[in-house]
């Protein structure tokens, strides 16, 4: 009986050598091509070139080398037909029951930033993804390995049996398949471009869990991950402790994130229902929680609040008390987890906070279509020059129009917020009109006690005066807003009758 062959070619050799020793020690022939074999080699392997395979040589600078019979043959045939098998001995073919093969680095070549169409179309893998389909679609005769995660299976099962099971060959057949679909994707994407061909979307995401179910108990849910893993993303969170994530709490905690990646000063934030609820800054993050939690002790409740330094005991004693669905935070100390670990239903989740100024992808999806969009991680400074009323802003306002101003870019159109001194008094949010989201924000500033030296803060123009004078009742003395109205003036004049002080970014930040 001929001794068992494996084909083995392979751009990412990690961990190479020692699966294919261990193939070696199961008295396995290795067949090898370029640089896979020269490694080998080096390392003591015998191996035999796939020249001596097919009786020609690799040509074309190595473009063609396993595309011949006597590869795909060994590969394909099936050892059930015997007209198969009668085929391979009439044509001096060899089975080949074991292809290890993963490609060109294509995705790897492309990201280089003085990357040439010549060196992209020298990384498209041809021969590679012939051999993986191949082997994928005989994976009842043949073991095709593409990923070096598996080479311990591999051979723990070849060492129990002799061979692997048909489990996991059509496992890995399942894996082989994806693997060669998100190399051409990513061909496929790249060839569009360059040609100016009209764009296509592939997306690639890994199922990371099954919900139970989504915004609803009658509608099914999945979570799924980006392939490379990215900062102030639930999908790479360590949970620490806690109920199983929902639907509700993924899109809320996302949001949170979103807000936490605004700030880089000691900074605490609530949301419920995907709005900001209580959101402080502070000199220390025990100042900041405090702040954002006296901002709205009414709403905090059932909510999710993210801070965005490590969370300390003092901090994790005051959410003690209170009822909250997740706690984010890029650290905890072993005291404040020890103080969280007594709620034993709170998710504890610790996310990458990492800045890497990366432009971040968001994609919605509608009835029948995708919207595409880039993640708005802009945001302004306010500066006095954007005023343009006479009465000018202080220090102190400017302060807490920068404040208000990134707050009120997380609130659902049409959004205010109400700020001082560095926290959220009062937010309005998703209502059909302007003034609408100003009263109740208003409202909730008053109800609190806060009647003089607020700011306010609009992700869209107003697009009248009476958000202007209903502010001046309220105790508002200053209001950042985009501008862009063609009644701006009309706004601005009322300003200036009632001493407010108006900045205009010149930037909208709706969030639908």
């Amino acid at each position: 009986m001929n001794r068992k062959r494996a084909l083995v070619s392979v751009s990412d050799k990690s961990g190479l050598v020692d699966f294919v020793r261990g193939l070696v020690a199961l008295d396995w022939e290795i067949i090898a091509t370029g640089g896979t074999q020269k490694l080998l080699e080096e390392s003591g392997v015998k191996t035999i070139g796939i020249s001596e395979v097919t009786g020609f040589p690799e040509i074309c600078d190595g473009r063609v080398k396993t595309l011949h019979p006597k590869v795909h043959g060994g590969i394909l045939a099936r050892r059930d037909v015997p007209a198969h098998m009668e085929t391979l001995k009439e044509n001096g073919i060899e089975t080949i029951e074991l292809v290890c093969v993963n490609l060109y680095p294509f995705r790897q070549t492309i990201a280089k930033p003085d990357v040439t169409l010549e060196d992209a179309i020298e990384n498209i893998d041809i021969g590679g993804p012939s051999m993986v389909r191949s082997a994928a679609k005989n994976w009842k005769d043949v073991t095709i390995v593409c990923d070096p995660a598996d080479y311990d299976t591999v051979l723990a099962e070849l060492r129990a049996n002799g061979n692997t099971s048909d489990e996991t060959r059509l496992k890995l057949s399942a894996k082989a398949y994806t693997h060669t679909a998100e190399y051409d994707a990513c061909i496929a994407t790249y060839m569009r471009k360059q040609a100016g061909l009209n764009e296509k979307l592939f997306l690639e995401y890994d199922l990371k869990q099954g919900l139970r179910y989504g915004e609803n108990p009658h509608q099914g849910a999945k979570f799924y991950a980006t392939l490379e893993p990215a900062p102030f993303s639930l999908a790479f969170a360590r949970q620490i402790q806690g109920k199983e994530l929902s639907y509700n709490n993924i899109q809320d905690a996302n949001a949170a994130l979103n807000v936490l990646r605004d700030f880089e000063e000691p900074f605490c934030v609530a949301l419920k229902h995907m709005n900001p609820c209580g959101a402080a800054v502070g000199k220390t993050i025990e100042e900041a929680w405090q702040a954002a939690y006296e901002a709205d002790k009414v709403s905090i409740y059932g909510g999710i609040v993210g801070v965005n330094r490590t969370l300390t005991a003092e901090v994790a004693a005051g959410m003690k008390p209170i009822f909250l669905e997740i706690v984010i935070a890029p650290d905890y100390t072993p005291e404040a987890l020890e103080i969280l670990s007594t709620k034993k239903n709170l998710r504890v989740m610790q996310v990458d906070m990492t800045r890497d100024g990366a432009s971040v992808p968001q994609f919605i999806s509608v009835n029948g279509g995708m919207l595409a969009q880039q993640l708005d991680t802009q945001v302004e400074l306010v500066t006095p020059e954007m005023c343009v009323t006479q009465v000018k802003p202080t220090e102190a306002q400017l302060a807490d129009a920068n404040f208000g101003w990134k707050i009120v870019k997380h609130v659902k159109s049409n959004a205010i917020a109400v700020v001082r001194d560095n926290h959220t008094i009062g937010i309005g949010a998703g209502q059909t009109n302007r003034v609408g989201s100003a009263e109740i924000a208003l409202n909730e500033a008053r109800n609190a006690g806060f009647t003089e030296g607020l700011v306010l803060a609009s992700d869209g123009f107003l697009p009248f005066d009476d958000t202007v004078a209903l502010a001046a009742k309220y105790g508002v003395t200053a209001i950042v807003q985009p501008g862009g109205s063609i009644r701006d003036e009309d706004a601005i004049k009322k300003a200036d009758e009632l001493g407010i002080t108006m900045l205009f970014t010149g930037v909208r930040h709706f969030k639908h």
